[in-house]
């Protein structure tokens, strides 16, 4: 396994559960990818990619969950069903309900007269998702005459644009800006985004409602972590690979045979599941003869989705006085697709929207995020990932990015505007910092090797969606393509979702139908009972030392 984000790690247990032997590999120093969360001076606890899901009481994140033994080892918070996320315009704010009726009936109460639009374009989006939940994805033996009988909105407008799908329905561009306000969860234009994409990511919430892990990402990877080992398989952090290995059958044709790491140390393994970076893949660690020009070009030219910038800060009082259990979009303007401008000319943005999310008002019961009487909250925007935008000068001639003194400036200005655009919507803030932390792309690409600092993969946008984005099977037999870029997309549940599919190919076995009937592969007993002081970090970091479940 190459990557111990969620996809690497629910793959690895479920292949564990299993009775397969598995070594995850991860080059970090702590397992987790974009989920784990990092501390600082041992006080204050930061997610660097987690902020809320959906789906936990009877959506895929539960069953996935119940398949490894695990639903009651995580524990969540639901966040305030009359408003989990929270949109801000300069003229109104609209909070997001749980449930498609209601969501739809207060957007009808905002555009009072756009009521037969709302509805119409509404009805779309969850007709979508209706479809596609009660028939699925057609496959190679799919009868589309009689898949266009079962799911007709899926095929009329799925991979069709959202741009299309308003302007067919002569949709203001205040409603559409509030109906796209959410876009920051993939990053993409709505001129590029695929009406099943969108649909998608508002139905994840709509069903069970939107909930945080408590005690942060960090305790879902450390329980994954703590399964895999309890069935015999490993996590090596420090492990970074450098090859992965080939041969060929002299007809062209190529398999794993295993992994070199940095160092020189090579692992013989019959199967590789890889979860990272598909261009760090294809490009760099196969060797060219393994992959056919067809496919070395395609991978070439996939577009990586718009990368974030992060702003994590520490402050001395109770968020909770000031922020509900929201997620808080600030927008400063209704054109969402007028955001994506200064990415396409490289060039910083200088009102972006703010994502605001705070693990102290979503947890508040947790003392583990902040010193006591204090808070975290993180700010995000997206942004572009050009090096000279961020006053990266040439590393060879000017010494490592982040010492650049130029980089550090432009970093400061653009999380100075962050910390403003918050401010208007929580108050002061900068005389109540105590930690401030800012993450660009190059901080993304320098701690998961992400190409043009992408957390999100190759953009889920129109021509790269559905059965146009890269199939979890590779023309290299052995080797299976998981994490954010293959079919499965991006985000926690779909990450998850993603390794299980990778397992269930490495174990050539229909796992999603045992599951649907109701298989628990995972023996809860087979993990010790949980003891006072158990570390969700400690227990996924620095595992090239410790391999069996770490108590401090």
């Amino acid at each position: 396994m190459i990557g111990s984000g969620l996809a690497g790690l629910t793959a690895a247990a479920y292949l564990a559960v299993n009775d397969v032997s598995v070594l995850v590999l991860e080059q970090h120093d702590v397992a987790g990818g974009c989920s784990q969360t990092f501390r600082r001076k041992n006080e204050w606890w930061f997610d660097v990619g987690f902020h809320y899901i959906g789906g936990v009481r009877t959506g895929e994140m539960a069953r996935l969950l119940r398949g490894l033994g695990l639903e009651d080892r995580i524990g969540f918070a639901e966040l305030d069903r009359d408003g989990f996320d929270t949109l801000v315009f300069p003229d109104l704010e609209f909070r997001v309900p749980v449930g498609w009726d209601a969501y739809t009936d207060r957007l009808v109460e905002t555009f009072p007269y756009e009521e037969e639009a709302i509805r119409a374009v509404t009805g779309v989006l969850r007709r979508s998702i209706d479809e596609l939940r009660r028939v699925g994805v057609p496959g190679a033996d799919t009868d589309f005459g009689e898949y266009m009988r079962l799911a007709p909105t899926v095929v009329a407008w799925g991979m069709r644009t959202l741009t299309e799908l308003y302007d067919e329905h002569y949709l203001s561009e205040r409603a559409r800006g509030v109906l796209t306000a959410q876009a920051g969860d993939y990053a993409t234009p709505p001129s590029r985004t695929p009406v099943l994409m969108h649909a998608g990511l508002i139905d994840h919430y709509m069903q069970d409602g939107a909930f945080y892990i408590k005690g942060g990402g960090q305790e879902l990877v450390g329980r994954l972590v703590e399964l895999i080992h309890a069935n015999g398989g490993r996590v090596r952090t420090r492990a970074a690979v450098s090859r992965v290995l080939t041969a060929g059958d002299g007809d062209g044709a190529h398999r794993v045979t295993g992994v070199e790491l940095e160092g020189g140390e090579r692992i013989a393994a019959p199967r590789v599941i890889a979860t990272g970076d598909i261009k760090h893949l294809f490009l760099e660690l196969l060797d060219a003869d393994a992959v056919s020009p067809e496919t070395r070009e395609r991978v070439a030219g996939y577009r990586m989705a718009t990368p974030l910038v992060n702003v994590y800060l520490g402050l001395d009082f109770d968020i909770s006085e000031r922020m509900p259990a929201t997620n808080y979009w600030l927008h400063t303007r209704y054109d969402q697709e007028a955001y994506y401008q200064p990415v396409a000319e490289g060039r910083l943005d200088d009102d972006p929207p703010v994502y605001i999310s705070s693990a102290s008002a979503k947890d508040p019961g947790n003392g583990d995020h902040a010193p006591t009487g204090c808070s975290t909250v993180e700010l995000m925007t997206w942004a572009t990932p050009d090096p000279e935008a961020w006053g990266v000068l040439d590393e060879d001639g000017h010494g490592k990015y982040s010492k650049q003194p130029s980089y550090r400036e432009a970093k400061e200005r653009f999380a100075a505007r962050l910390i403003e655009r918050a401010e208007e919507q929580l108050g002061p803030l900068r005389e109540h910092i105590l930690w401030e932390e800012v993450a660009t792309p190059m901080t993304q690409t320098r701690y998961t090797r992400s190409s043009g600092g992408s957390c999100y993969g190759i953009e889920l946008a129109a021509d790269q969606f559905g059965p146009l984005r890269p199939s979890h099977r590779t023309e290299i037999e052995g080797l299976i393509l998981g994490g954010v870029s293959s079919r499965s997309g991006h985000g926690i549940v779909a990450a998850m979702s993603g390794g299980f599919e990778c397992a269930a190919i490495a174990l050539d076995r229909n796992l999603r139908a045992e599951l649907a009937a109701g298989a628990v592969f995972g023996d809860p007993s087979r993990v010790p009972a949980e003891l006072p002081g158990w570390d969700s970090l400690e227990a996924s970091r620095k595992l090239q030392e410790k391999s069996r479940r770490v108590r401090i």
